[in-house]
């Protein structure tokens, strides 16, 4: 406890089993340092993390190469004119690999070996990276190797891994990534993180029970959820599946008992988890690739049973009753529903969650997205807090209040909307001819129609504003117009409207939430207000109404046109605003 609040300075002779976190060399942290020794300290602050029994809540062992290290391997190999070259990945990487790094360190490297114990993840933390106001989350690698006897060849790998990651920085995408935040990329400078992997070992692999993100701020709140309430995705496995947008389980901390996901059978079945991601302990050359996977294993969700890591996190398909069983009884298909640590108690997941979003943002005084990942082990759990970042994101700054634009200005507003962020480069709209004629017998026939067109937007590589009545995506085409996701995967508004006659409840986009939410696709409801459409007075009122401006649309010229379905083009992009706090959305003509 007396390093409390303190980042040490690695002493090889005292970095043992009892110590956490700890830095080599003089300069920075960088970004993912900061957050971890901010990480460290909060866990060191409240102990309201041990009051659960059997719990043990820490973060890995860590220690961080400080920025001057970076600085001194740059120029004592002369690194800078290939780094800033045009060349291809791989070549830098080669020319990265054959450099030397320091040579006073290795000491130091087996000092850790010995106090961890376990494979270790080599990860980026750079300036930039998860900079107050700047969105740099995983634009670097990260690299793990296995824990071997042979602490030599262990030696070689983990140098082989810090040269990776930092011939990252200059790879193609890095640079684009670096002109599109107007940052100049020889200012960037790379800290090294050297990790602990939270895991266990079976067999030739190694992976945590599962691994999460949580994030302070959910923009797509359903039911009973409220934005400030915040949202997890959880996985079994390595993290890297959810990274890699995965089919992960969502669920809100404050409801744990209603999981969209799991509300329906057909709902379980499809959504549900059917890989995961584990390092492979028996990969132990040193041919490091740009591609960080190059030594991960993709491995379905039944190799996981043999391990045990499915207690507690998976349920049981019994086909005979047509009942998902929460249990590992039977022979029926597994499906990860974490329902033993959501709903019955099989360790406090969603206490733990709550918590960590409340110190989180308490210190950090700013939303926050944290990665976490869990071993079970029967009425024991160890919790990692693997990383905390503020919550930045260039497309979701919203500064103006959506409330105050004039309806003169819109084509859509919803006071009941999903999503948040600005988009300003779409300028089509595709709408369902809704009318006092509107029948729901075309549905069928308009969902081809609408696949039709938006093939073309895909061809295209642009967005469109999607409108319907009902509800999209319902099997009921009585209900709604029946696409399935790939038949509107191009829009970047979908809204449903409610007709004179024809009024649906709205489904907020349940039928492909998952989409929606991995890409940030907006979601309105625009239901049905005689008051507003035929009182030129209740207009005027300054009061939360929902509209839809299709009049303007029939009077424009058609790109396309069906006997169902419109397609218009503007001369100006539209802007697109959401405001996920209000669960408020416009679309305005520019």
């Amino acid at each position: 406890m007396k390093n409390l609040g303190v980042v040490a300075v690695f002493d090889r002779g005292r970095f043992d089993k009892y110590a956490h976190f700890a830095r080599i060399g003089d300069g920075s942290l960088g970004g993912k340092g900061r957050g971890l020794a901010f990480l460290d300290s909060i866990v060191k602050r409240h102990p309201e993390w041990h009051a659960f029994e059997g719990v043990d809540v820490k973060i890995p062992k860590t220690v961080v190469l400080c920025t001057d290290i970076f600085d001194q391997f740059m120029e004592q190999n002369d690194l800078y004119p290939v780094a800033l070259s045009d060349a291809p990945d791989e070549v830098i990487l080669q020319h990265f690999l054959r450099a030397q790094l320091p040579g006073s360190f290795t000491d130091d490297f087996y000092a850790f070996f010995e106090a961890t114990h376990s494979p270790i993840a080599i990860r980026s933390s750079s300036l930039l990276e998860d900079a107050h106001y700047q969105p740099f989350a995983g634009v670097y690698a990260t690299y793990m190797i296995p824990w071997l006897d042979d602490k030599t060849q262990m030696l070689r790998m983990l140098e082989a891994a810090i040269k990776s990651v930092y011939a990252s920085v200059f790879y193609r995408d890095s640079k684009a990534y670096m002109t599109a935040t107007s940052n100049v990329i020889d200012q960037e400078k790379m800290a090294v993180i050297l990790q602990e992997v939270a895991g266990q070992q079976h067999g030739s692999r190694y992976y945590p029970t599962f691994s999460g993100v949580l994030r302070s701020l959910n923009y797509y709140p359903l039911g009973a959820e409220q934005t400030e309430e915040g949202i997890a995705n959880l996985a079994l496995g390595l993290g890297k599946y959810i990274v890699d947008g995965g089919q992960t389980l969502r669920v809100s901390p404050y409801h744990p008992q209603q999981v969209l996901q799991t509300s329906e059978l057909k709902i379980a079945l499809q959504q549900t988890q059917t890989h995961f991601y584990a390092l492979d302990m028996s990969h132990t050359d040193c041919d490091f690739k740009a591609d960080e996977g190059f030594n991960i294993l993709k491995l379905k969700v039944k190799e996981a049973e043999a391990d045990g890591t499915l207690v507690g996190i998976a349920s049981t398909y019994d086909a005979e009753n047509e009942i998902l069983r929460d249990s590992l009884d039977g022979n029926g298909r597994r499906v990860v529903t974490f329902n033993g640590v959501l709903k019955h108690g099989v360790m406090p997941l969603p206490e733990l969650l709550r918590m960590a979003m409340k110190f989180g943002v308490e210190a950090m005084r700013r939303p926050v997205e944290i990665e976490f990942a869990c071993n079970l082990n029967g009425s024991e759990a160890s919790l990692y807090l693997l990383q905390i970042r503020p919550i930045v994101d260039s497309k979701q700054m919203l500064d103006e209040n959506l409330s105050t634009i004039p309806d003169e200005q819109c084509l859509l507003r919803s006071v009941n909307s999903l999503g948040h962020g600005t988009n300003e480069d779409v300028c089509d709209v595709v709408y369902v001819k809704g009318g006092d004629d509107f029948s729901a017998a075309h549905n069928e026939t308009i969902a081809g129609e609408i696949e039709r067109i938006n093939q073309q937007f895909l061809d295209a590589g642009k967005g469109y504003v999607l409108v319907g009545p009902g509800r999209w995506g319902s099997s009921d085409p009585w209900l709604g117009i029946p696409v399935r996701w790939s038949h509107i995967s191009a829009a970047r508004v979908i809204a449903e409207v409610a007709l004179k006659n024809y009024r649906i409840d709205p489904s907020q986009g349940t039928h492909f939430f998952q989409n929606l939410t991995s890409f940030g696709v907006g979601y309105f409801t625009i239901e049905w207000n005689d008051t507003y459409y035929n009182n030129k007075e209740a207009q005027a009122e300054p009061r939360r109404h929902s509209f839809f401006r299709q009049d303007l649309l029939d009077q424009m010229p058609a790109v396309e046109e069906t006997p169902y379905v419109r397609h218009v083009r503007f001369p100006q992009p539209l802007r697109i605003l959401m405001d996920g706090k209000r669960q408020e959305g416009v679309v305005l003509m520019t």
